[in-house]
């Protein structure tokens, strides 16, 4: 079988790492790739976002599965564009992919069919953001309606910090359009979880849980990033939690789709808040998250690519999905600077010892030698028995890795053992 998996991070590696076990696979396409990804895959120089050129470039190869990774292709509908070429695909079809493309969307689907998730108010006139905030109890979380990388969630804990936000979302147009609209909402507190899910309209079969590390230096402070480490299973999702989520959150958002006549097939990736009143949720995202696919996927026992073409097929309850009970850890080793500002462009150096365990995001090659070309830079990744030894692991095989600006946390998962030995 030929694969085109489109995209180009740490999350597009680890799935061609596992889609590369399926011995019916002879041919595996990136695009884009990546400098690490072209050790597992040929890279070919087309965008995420180009879909006419993904599609005459997956007629002209005669492809015979894709995979569409990120959010942004998912949205601009490469999926309808792909099956319409007659191109079987895993990854929801754009009119399913909206419940992350619009926060405005999934907010109103939540409160529609009564799935629990934070108050929220939403605005498209600055002056009616502005006079809600005055009044509103702090802290908020405001929200761009549409995609922006992972950057449009503002905590505000002062009603300065929220005009700030609600002033570059919707007159400074950080995001573009993706702030003509906001999201206000009501501030949860609780222990974080990230729970992805296969699911092909009918069935829901949730992965391992994990939690991430947001946050981008130690001890959980400094900027948002797109995730400095991970871990799984996530401690606080316990069996009576996640029972819980199934019949509450998981099962009733699939059904919910379906009444709209937006059938998810896909990845569906459930961010949630574990809040006093119960599990209730943050946000959806429309594929596998990025660092969390590092951790998930090294614990599926299960052929990856089996499980996707049910999803496809609308079969996924005739095939297993098995999960190691070990336990993984993603340590991201990134770009000193980053979120924020960060030089590119220094050599990549991986020892053979730890090569197998390395999922690379933001790299490049140049004069044949592998280069830094991004903020997080790649990933290294340990499954054990237990958490504590997937942790030390973890970083053991960080230090088979070097560039000349790198940069990672040293408490990742730390949290976690805590909450276990508690």
């Amino acid at each position: 079988m030929k694969i085109l998996v489109v995209g180009g991070g740490g999350r597009e590696h680890a799935i061609i790492k596992k889609i590369k076990e399926n011995e019916k696979v002879t041919k595996i396409y990136a695009l884009p790739g990546n400098g690490g990804i072209a050790a597992d895959a040929e890279c070919v120089d087309i965008g995420a976002k180009d879909i006419d050129k993904i599609v005459e470039f997956s007629k002209e190869k005669e492809i015979d599965y894709a995979i569409v990774a990120p959010d942004d292709p998912l949205v601009l509908g490469c999926v309808d564009k792909l099956e319409e070429a007659g191109i079987p695909c895993f990854g929801p079809r754009a009119n399913a992919a909206i419940i992350e493309g619009s926060k405005v969307f999934s907010k109103e689907l939540m409160k529609k069919y009564n799935i629990p998730t934070a108050a929220y108010e939403v605005f498209d006139d600055i002056n009616e953001a502005v006079k809600y905030v005055d009044k509103a109890k702090l802290p908020l979380v405001v929200k761009a309606d549409g995609l922006a990388l992972g950057k449009g969630v503002v905590i505000a804990t002062s009603r300065g910090d929220a005009l700030t936000a609600i002033v570059n979302c919707m007159q400074n147009k950080v995001f573009g359009e993706s702030g003509t609209h906001v999201v206000i909402e009501e501030f949860m507190e609780g222990p974080e979880v990230s729970v992805l899910a296969f699911t092909d309209g009918k069935t829901v079969v949730p992965m391992v849980s994990s939690m991430d590390h947001k946050r981008a230096l130690e001890g959980g402070t400094g900027p948002n990033t797109g995730g400095m480490g991970t871990i799984a299973p996530n401690p606080h999702y316990t069996d009576e939690i996640a029972k819980e989520c199934m019949e509450k959150i998981f099962i009733p958002t699939i059904n919910a789709m379906n009444k709209e006549g937006r059938t998810f097939k896909g990845c569906l990736y459930f961010g949630l808040m574990l809040t006093k009143d119960g599990p209730k949720v943050i946000e959806y995202n429309c594929r596998f998250g990025d660092p969390e696919t590092q951790v998930v996927l090294p614990l599926l026992e299960s052929d990856l690519l089996d499980i996707m073409m049910a999803v496809t097929e609308e079969r996924l309850s005739e095939v297993e999905v098995k999960f190691s009970d070990k336990s993984a850890c993603c340590v991201i080793a990134a770009s000193e600077g980053y979120p924020v500002k960060y030089d590119k462009g220094f050599e990549i150096k991986i020892s053979k010892k730890v090569i197998d365990h390395v999922y690379v995001a933001g790299a490049a090659k140049a004069d044949g030698k592998l280069v830094t070309n991004g903020g997080r830079v790649l990933g290294c990744t340990a499954v054990a028995d237990t958490l504590e030894e997937a942790i030390a692991d973890a970083y053991k095989l960080m230090e088979g890795v070097s560039f000349e600006n790198i940069y990672y946390r040293h408490d990742i998962g730390y949290k976690a053992v805590n909450v276990k030995k508690a």
